[in-house]
Parts: structure tokens; sequence; C-alpha cells
């Protein structure tokens, strides 16, 4: 096989041709068949002479064919524009009988590293607590072609053990169908479009352009990360793109790449389609064939269209034969090479055509280009001059009524010898009209076509077989019984083509693209088996709500609806441009700055910085009176008024002097803003320097600990790395008795504070006496009934499930080394199951000074765990089985570690009903005594400690390399408080010493005043 790749810039689609290594004719411009006249003369009259009058008519086709041929393909060497570009790339790109390939080279080599679930099915004993979750974001809920491809897969998803969540842009005609496979259904409007935690997902499906509105808070973290994948079936953006760069609107095209790009995957149903959006690629383009649209179409348009009266417009009658032949679905536009070839191939077939009645009137159709190409005139000036009857050749073009030609013709034949990936949509739909279809022995067309079941196969090389495939299909100048058997099986076949091929591919495509964690089934395996599309549910559906395929103009519905117009009104402000006839585009673009207009504008702004600074520099050098010391003063208090960001303090943070208690709402980016509460209750604590809220005194982690400018750590601490930074020099920050916090994700899920339980927990914090307890509302779940068991998981079994089941050997192994226990000791600390809650997400409460002495504890717990993950495998964490776990690798043990050391440090836990504010305290002391570790947990012991980290740290005595606890907070031990306090009596005494001796050289040599020139 020889075999060559053409890449197209900035990762375009690619297209591999393949060749057999067998020398095949190539029609060019320079090298196309040629006929001389007296020859077709000769051969004419020795024809007409043996064979009679219908062989007389015959042959004047064959030549008419020919020379149409000629035309055709001097028409297409003669043009300009689309064709001329079209021309060069099939002479240079593709060679006759070649192939298209397209290979999407990024996202295979990216499914080839992630490996699938293959290997993690074979791993036994793998116990999950929920399906894998899915979000459906639906651009529109209509009752068409694309939501029944669509309904079908989530259809199969879901029966492979997906949980689906469906959100709507906008409502439709097609909620309660949707709520048929995912419950109770959401609409995002503009308002509630960002207060959706979309990181309860393992991934998000988006529909169409339609939905791009949706998709804006998924482009922020911390939800930039999750696996999306958005199917484009609409080729509706794909006309606007020529315009948007003839009129240069770079700006346009930037969006839609920037929205495009967002998509881990951009799935098209055809081949066509990721050619038309090329100029929108980055590389995440992937096809999975199959769509119901052909179908669909074909339906809708017979509803209201015959056959007679279709024929009866546009002059055919009903005893003529109609062929109609189309060509490749790569030359759809002004591209006639294949027509040409196809003429070439019906010229034989007509030649051995045994019917002898001189009454069999053929009308060869040919669709292809634009109907104002001028082909349709050719063919008739040719048919004329060679004395065919008018009418013999029409030419049709694809900008015209497509269903119309489809629906009048008798047989449709493929003449292109193209070897496409996908099978040739025109062809889905001619079956789906009920026309029997001739076809080239093309694997793709030969994959579902049977020969002489649901259409008739030719060989491309053998004249012959396409003579016998119209000889069957026709009998006495009409179809035969066969051919409508044929037809019969061909629009069965067309039904519900592709449909398996679709529903497998989208099982696969999730499978390499999500990050299944640790807590979640894995979904059943997919198999390649017969699949239909839903057209049961949706014609029940329809039948219910008395409605039927609608019949309206779908282009001007879109144009007027499309978020694509939308978008183009934005930004141009100027009005839907599609609308506007090329005068009134030409006077918007004259009314469009040009680059002469912005270098004025850019001399102007010069000009005038120029005079500006000039007289900046006067007035400095101008003398003026300073003014006194208070007008000083508070212009300067003016300035540091200004800094809002680094000095001014909200009103929140105004009430919150005097209170008992400031709750830390830690967030990780722009997108979880809408989470955040205001008030003077809560601060926000944000992880990342760029995302802290505008005109706010949130709490900026990363300038109070530079550890977490580090991504990798960040990554790995998550919300933790936020407490170790309000935990750095407490005292800057947090002069309050009482301290909490809440991660977003308690807003998002609904467990975070409302107004009844904040007002309890402030009155019990006003009379709390005893400092010892921590107060929690966003609860662990312990329940596995959707695990299919009985039984309640204890801590230690669920941690497992959270951390890749390493939870509790990990948990052992980091205990014993921050100790320095031996390996014969049980170092798991025993977690009773006895019906309580325990506290998730990072919510909750507790007196300062136990805050201080649980970060105390985290920073050393933490610093082992990373010398014992760095230990055993310095590329792999031992927490996580997906590729995002891995990146997060402490996050789920670490949010745990709370109730670890809050119940063997003997606090008392109190869990608190986020809604109605109600206190139940969970696992007693009482209860407790005998089973806690207080020993390991004494402030004493761990206070000791501590120091000698600090001590080995303050010596530059680094335990080990990469050693975590020096960066995760204070360096504090007494001996630097005595060498502080040694440095401060050196410097006293140093200070007395150099005093001392100055007055005894005065007294000796009494003062001197230096002379003024000295």
């Amino acid at each position: 096989m020889g075999r060559f790749l053409s890449k197209r810039n900035h990762h375009r689609e690619e297209l591999v041709e393949e060749e057999d290594g067998i020398n095949k004719p190539t029609i060019s411009r320079n090298n196309r068949p040629t006929l001389h006249h007296n020859n077709r003369r000769k051969n004419f009259l020795t024809f007409f002479k043996g064979m009679g009058l219908f062989y007389f008519v015959i042959g004047f086709a064959i030549i008419a064919f020919i020379i149409a041929s000629m035309l055709l393909q001097s028409r297409i060497g003669g043009s300009s524009n689309g064709s001329e570009r079209g021309r060069s790339f099939f002479k240079h790109g593709l060679k006759f009988g070649g192939s298209f390939r397209f290979l999407p080279g990024k996202l295979l080599s990216r499914f080839d590293k992630h490996g699938g679930l293959d290997r993690s099915r074979r791993i036994d004993g793998k116990v999950g607590l929920s399906p894998p979750r899915l979000a459906i974001v639906l651009g529109r809920m209509k009752r068409d072609s694309s939501s029944l491809m669509l309904f079908t897969v989530l259809k199969s998803l879901k029966g492979l053990g997906y949980g689906l969540k469906i959100y709507a842009v906008e409502d439709g005609n097609a909620c309660s169908l949707w709520e048929q496979i995912g419950g109770q259904l959401s609409i995002l409007g503009l308002e509630s479009m960002g207060r959706v935690d979309w990181s309860i997902y393992e991934g998000i499906i988006v529909d169409s352009l339609e939905a791009k509105e949706g998709i804006s808070s998924l482009m922020q973290d911390p939800f930039c990360s999750i696996p999306l994948i958005w199917i484009v079936q609409e080729d509706i953006l794909a006309k606007r793109l020529p315009v948007y760069i003839e009129m240069g609107w770079e700006h346009l095209i930037v969006d839609w790449r920037s929205a495009f790009s967002r998509a881990d995957v951009i799935v098209f149903p055809d081949f066509s389609l990721p050619m038309l959006y090329s100029v929108l690629d980055t590389g995440n383009f992937f096809v999975i064939p199959g769509s119901p649209v052909e179908v669909w179409e074909a339906e809708r348009y017979m509803k209201s269209h015959s056959k007679s009266q279709l024929r009866n417009n546009n002059g055919f009658l009903m005893d003529d034969l109609v062929v109609l032949i189309v060509g490749s679905s790569f030359f759809y536009d002004k591209l006639s090479w294949d027509y040409a070839v196809a003429m070439h191939a019906i010229g034989p077939l007509l030649m051995k055509v045994t019917r002898k009645e001189a009454d069999l009137s053929f009308k060869f159709v040919f669709l292809c280009g634009n109907s104002t190409d001028g082909y349709n005139d050719a063919l008739q000036e040719i048919s004329s001059r060679l004395g065919l009857p008018h009418g013999s050749l029409v030419h049709y073009g694809l900008n015209g009524d497509v269903n119309s030609a489809l629906l009048m013709a008798d047989i449709v034949l493929h003449g292109s010898f193209q070897d496409e990936q996908g099978f040739p949509p025109l062809l889905t739909r001619a079956m789906s009209f009920g026309i029997p279809v001739i076809v080239p022995d093309l694997p793709i067309i030969k994959k579902y076509v049977v020969d002489e079941v649901h259409g008739l196969i030719y060989q491309m090389r053998n004249p012959d077989t396409l003579m016998r495939a119209f000889s069957l299909l026709v009998t006495n100048g009409k179809l035969s019984k066969f051919a409508h058997l044929v037809a019969s099986s061909g629009k069965m076949l067309a039904k519900n083509m592709l449909a398996s091929e679709s529903v497998y591919g989208f099982a696969k495509l999730l499978e390499n693209v999500l990050h299944f964690p640790s807590d979640v089934f894995l979904p059943d395996p997919c198999q390649l088996q017969p699949h239909t599309w839903e057209w049961t549910t949706f014609r029940k559906e329809m039948e219910q709500r008395g409605s039927e395929v609608s019949d309206f103009d779908v282009n001007n519905f879109m144009k007027k609806a499309s978020v694509v117009y939308s978008v183009e009104e934005e930004y141009t402000a100027l009005g839907n441009v599609s609308n506007m006839s090329k005068n009134e585009t030409d006077v918007l673009t004259q009314e469009t700055p040009t680059k002469l207009d912005w270098e004025i504008l850019k001399e102007m702004e010069d000009s005038e910085d120029s005079e500006r600074l000039e007289a900046e520099q006067l007035e400095e050098r101008m003398e003026k009176t300073m003014g006194s010391w208070e007008e000083i003063y508070r212009t300067a208090r003016k300035a540091e008024k200004l800094k809002f960001e680094v000095n001014e303090r909200d009103e929140g943070e105004l009430e919150r002097i005097g209170q008992q208690l400031c709750i830390y709402e830690i967030y990780t980016g722009a997108g979880a803003w809408p989470f955040l509460r205001h008030g003077s209750l809560y601060r926000g604590l944000s992880l990342s320097a760029r995302a802290r809220r505008p005109r706010s005194d949130d709490v900026d982690a990363v300038l109070r600990l530079p550890l977490l400018n580090d991504t990798y750590y960040q990554n790995l601490l998550c919300e933790l790395g936020g407490m170790f930074s309000i935990a750095n020099r407490v005292d800057n920050i947090h002069n309050v008795p009482w301290i909490g916090f809440q991660s977003w994700h308690a807003a998002g899920r609904k467990v975070s504070l409302s107004g009844k339980s904040e007002i309890a927990l402030e009155e019990t914090i006003q009379a709390e006496s005893e400092g010892d307890v921590i107060y929690y509302w966003a609860r662990l779940e312990l329940d596995n009934g959707n695990a299919g068991g009985d039984d309640t998981l204890t801590f230690w079994s669920l941690c497992d499930i959270l951390n890749g089941g390493q939870c509790r050997t990990a948990f052992a192994d980091a205990f014993r080394q921050m100790y320095g226990l031996s390996p014969n000791i049980e170092a798991l600390p025993p977690m009773p199951d006895d019906g309580g809650h325990w506290s998730a997400l990072h919510s909750w409460v507790m007196p300062t000074p136990s805050f201080l002495e649980y970060m105390m504890f985290s920073r050393m717990f933490v610093d082992s765990l990373d010398s014992l993950n760095n230990e055993r495998n310095t590329t792999t964490c031992l927490l996580g089985s997906s590729e995002l776990e891995k990146r997060h690798c402490y996050c789920r043990m670490l949010e745990l570690l709370v109730n670890v050391w809050a119940y063997h440090s003997a606090r008392r836990m109190v869990y608190m009903d986020p809604s109605s504010g109600l206190f139940e305290e969970q696992h007693l002391i009482e209860q407790r005594k005998g089973f806690m570790w207080v020993k390991f947990f004494n402030f004493t012991l761990l206070k000791n400690m501590d120091e000698d980290l600090a001590e080995a740290a303050d010596d530059d005595d680094h335990i080990r390399e990469g050693w975590l606890w020096p960066y995760t907070g204070e360096v504090h031990w007494k001996g630097i408080y005595e060498r502080e306090r040694e440095e401060r009596y050196r410097q006293k005494m140093d200070k007395k010493r150099k005093t001392k001796e100055k007055l005894l050289e005065r007294q000796k040599y009494g003062y001197r005043q230096k002379t003024l020139g000295g």
C-alpha cells in the first residue's frame, strides 16, 4: 500500500490518500479524453447501419455523454473561486480513485495513552457507591433528527450503567421526552447558569451549537478540567465562517474557536463536517458516523409532496425513466469530476442494452454544484445539436430542492469511484425515499449494502456489471418488480443505518475521555450489536401530544433564532448580517473603522499623552509649599484607601470586629464565585491569586503560603492548603476566638449553612463554655444501599473506596512513619461503626487554638504521607485510580483527616442540620473510652514533635530531599526565641559599649568641632 499524509495548518483534519498499486486513470485539465469529429461521425454511421433506430438514439446519447463530460471538465478547468480551489485540491491533494481519510491523530494518541477501561475491569474487588454521572446540556428541546439521535445514544448509555442529569438552555416541546431517561429536567436560565456544581459529574455532553451559552461557566476554574464532549450536527456556523473571513471579523472566529477549544472532543456525525469547520479545529475534532437526519428529512418531505406532481412541475412525463446521478459528498460544491466519470461509465451501458424498442425515454439528471453554474444550459445545447429530445440531459443544483430531485427519480446512480470513510448521505436519503440505487463496489458501500437485496452493486472496472444492474431494474420501459423489492429493502436498511455504530462509538468515546473515580461503578462493556433509532418512542410522544414532524422552513427558523446570529449581533452591533444585501454589507464595511482610522486615533492619543507628560514635568519643577503634616498625612491616607485590593475592607470586615466567629469559604476559581456567601460571617479564601473576587477582602492563600505557587502541591493539598495559609502567622489575619471553614462545594451540593443554622450556630458559640468542640454540617454518607448491599460501610472501608482501595494502607504507613513506630505495631486508629455522622467537605467550626493544634497535626501527617508517596513511586499517586484523582492525590484522604483527629483527641463532635439548625452530638466521649488513641494526639507530644522538626529546619538539617514540612507553615521552636533574645541582648550591650566609649573619648579630649571645610 502506498500511503502518505497531508496535514493542514494548526492541526486541521488530516487527509490520507491510499492507493492500491494499480495504475488508475487520472482525469486532469491537461489530460482529458478527446474525440475527433471525423472518427465520431464514422463510428456513428457504422453504428446506425448495424443496429437500427433504437441504437441510433443510444449512439447519440453516448456522444452526448462524452461531449458533455468534456464540457463539464472544461467548465471545471475554467472556473474560478471555489471551483478553482476544489480543482487545485483535487489535482494536487487527491488523485483519481484515491481516498479521503480523516484521522484525528492527537485524539487517537491520547486515547491510546488513556487505555480505556479494559484494564480497570480486570481488577477484582472494586466497589463503587454510585454510577458514573453525566450532565447533558440541550441547546433546544425540539423533536427533530438531532434529538432522535441523542435520545437513542443516551438511552443506550443509561442501559450501560451511566447516571444522567439533563439540563436545557431553553424550554421546548420535548421536555417530557427527555424526562423519561434523565428524570426532572432543569432549565439553565441566565441567573442559574453559574449555580450548577458541574464537579459532581464525571463528564458533560453538549448537544448542539445552541448550547454555547450553557458552557460559559465550564470555561473557568474549577470546572475547566471536567471532560466535555460537544456534539455538532448543524452546518449553520460552517456556512457563516467564510463570511467572517471575507468581512475580516476575526474576533468572531476567535470567539468560536475559543469555545470549541474548551471541549475535549468535538463530535460530528459525518466526515464532511470536520472539513467545513476546519477553521475552528484545535486538534479535538472527532467523527462518530450515524444520524437519522436523512430518513427524517425524507419522511417529512413525503408528507407534503408527491412524485407525480413533482414530475409534472419539472417537465417530466410519467413514462420517462429518470436516472439521477450523484457523486462524492466531498465534491458537492461546484466540482463535477465525479459526474464526468459517471458519464463515461454510462456509455458502455447504453452500447450494450439489448432492448430494441425505440420509444424508451431515458432522462439523465446530474445533481451537483449550483443551479447558477450554467451546466444545464450547456447540456441542453449539446442535446439540441445532436438531435436528442429536449430535457434528456438535465442539471440540478444542490442549492435548490434536492429532495424533489431525489423523489422524482426512478433510479439513483452513484457515479463516484471516490473511496470515502462514511456512507454517502445522498444515497441514504434516496433509499429513504424508496428509490432503487445502483452503487459501485466501494468498501464503505459494500459494508452495508447487500447486492441485489438493498441495491445493485457494479464493479468500477467492469462496465458489463453496470449494464446488468440496469437490465435487472428496468423491464418493458418501466421499473421491474425486482426494482420495487430492492427499493423496499433499501428503505428498511436506511431507516436504522449506522445506529449501532453511533451507540457503540459514543460508549467507547466516553471510556476514553472520562475520568472514572474510585467511588463509581464502571459501566458495562459496550458491544457492537444491532440497535435502532428510537422511532417508536418519538412517534408515540408525538401522537400523545397531537403533533407531527414539523414542516416549517428550517433555514429561516435557524436564521432568526440561532445562537450563531445572536453572537454576530452581539459582536457587530450592526444587526443580522445574513439579512443584508451585498450593497448594505459594503456600506457597513465602509462604516467600520479602517486601519487608517485606527492609525489617526493612535496619533491623537500619543499627542495627548505627550502634552500631559510635559505638563506634569513642568508642574514638578515649579516651587510649591508642602503644606502641614496634617495635610500630608491626610493625603497619604486617602491614597491608601484608593488601593482597595490591599488595604480596604468591605462592610463584612467592619462587622466582623468584635464577633466570635469567622468562616472562610475556600474556592479555586471564578466559576465558584456564585456559590460564595456575603456578609460578616463569611470571608472568601482563594487558592488562586488570579481568581479573587473583585471588590472584596478575600484572602489570597498563595500570598500567605508561597508553597501554593507550586501547582503540583496546590493540586495535592486542595482545601487543606488554604487552611495552612490561614494558620501561617494566624494573628496577622484572624483575631477572633472561633474559626470555621466551608468548601464552595457545600453550596453547590445544597449542604451549606442556611439562615436558621447560621443564627443557631452563632448563638451556640456565644454561650459555649467548653472549648474542645467541633461543629460540622456537611456529613459523610456511609450508606452503600446504592451499591446493592444492605450493610453500612465503615469509616475506613468508605475511605478505601474514595481513595482507590489504598486508604487504610497509606494512612497506617504514614501514621507509623510520623511517630516512628515499628512495622509490627498497629497504626490504623479505630473508627467506630456506631451509626453516627462524620464530617465532610471541610465544613466545620472550632475554637481557634484547637484549629492551630489540628494544623500542627495535619502538617506533620501530610509531610509523612508525601515522603511515603515519593519513596514508593515518584510518578504515580497511591490514592487514586483516575488521572484526575492522581492529580489531586491527597485531597480525599485529607478531607477525612479532621474526623480522625477530632475523635482521638477527645473533642466533642456535634452535627448540625444545615437547614433547620438542630444540633445532635455524635460519638459521645463516654462511649469512646477504650477506643481513643489519646497518647498519639496529646498536645504536648505534638508540640514536641513540631519543635523537633522546626529545629532541624532552622539548622538546615533537612531530613530528606524534597522535605515538605518546612514549607507548609511557620518554622518555630524555643531555640529560635532564645537566639532572638540573645541577639537583642547583644545589640543592647553593643550599643551601651559604644556610648561609653564615646563619653570616655569626650572626657579625655574634650568636645571638638570640625572645621567648616573639613
